[in-house]
């Protein structure tokens, strides 16, 4: 094995890892900034793999899912923020 594969199996296992533990605090909760926190680490997760995809294999194909995946993360954390916000006003 190289160098290079070992770093990319490296990272695919934290990746796999961090992955696996914001999928569980989705399922657990127990509340929904827990979820909405969860999620957002999740889509955090999937960027930086889709990034570290695109740099071992030298090629940039993939840079629009990682701007959409952005794209939702930042909507969703606004929408969660301003749901709450009205929950804790009434």
């Amino acid at each position: 094995m190289t160098f290079m594969q070992i770093v990319s199996l490296l990272a695919g296992i934290m990746f796999g890892i961090g992955a696996l533990a914001a999928v569980y605090r989705i399922i657990r909760g127990p509340s929904i900034l827990d979820r909405a926190l969860a999620t957002d680490v999740l889509l955090a997760i999937a960027i930086c793999a889709l990034g570290a995809e695109m740099a071992i294999n030298k090629h940039t194909d993939t840079l629009v899912v990682m701007l959409v995946l952005a794209m939702f993360a930042v909507v969703g954390s606004i929408s969660i923020a301003r749901f709450m916000a009205k929950q804790d006003a009434s």
